[in-house]
């Protein structure tokens, strides 16, 4: 009689632990497929690194990066030869020039400088940020190749 009780116990816990995993492994397929083909319904839950999550102020900005820094103090003089002097980094991100692919890169770029500041484990570091959006400034070709990796980056951040 021992024995049978033992034994009920038992698979009364291998039940709940396989009926765990497998609600587990469930949503994470699903949180994986979505993310992946983003469709109408979808488009508005982005991840908490891209320019539209930074732009919708629904987290402090790090310090080293204050809502009223302007591109040229943050990127430099090259950048301010394609923008304006005294824009700011969330006008920048505000900007919406479709196929324009130096706008494209000054957002991307932008959050990206901000994810190496306030996300740990991001790809880049904000030196890597900044040199890269320098370099990416040198020509069509190069904003789009850069443009692309800062998406990625910006997209897989969590």
């Amino acid at each position: 009689m021992k024995m049978a009780a033992s034994v009920v116990p038992s698979r009364l816990i291998l039940f709940l632990l396989f009926t765990y995993f497998a609600v587990v492994s469930s949503a994470t397929s699903t949180t994986t497929t979505l993310r992946r083909h983003t469709g109408f319904l979808y488009s508005r839950t982005r991840g908490r690194c891209t320019p539209q999550f930074w732009s919708s102020r629904r987290e402090a900005w790090p310090r080293m990066v204050p809502h009223g820094s302007t591109v040229l103090k943050v990127f430099g003089s090259r950048a301010s030869e394609r923008f304006r002097s005294d824009m700011t980094l969330l006008e920048a991100r505000a900007v919406n020039e479709e196929g324009e692919v130096f706008s494209e890169l000054l957002k991307q770029a932008s959050a990206a400088l901000l994810n190496s500041y306030a996300r740990k484990g991001y790809p880049y570091s904000a030196w890597e940020v900044k040199t890269l959006m320098i370099q990416g400034l040198v020509s069509e070709g190069a904003a789009a190749r850069l443009t692309k990796r800062f998406s990625v980056a910006n997209d897989a951040c969590i």
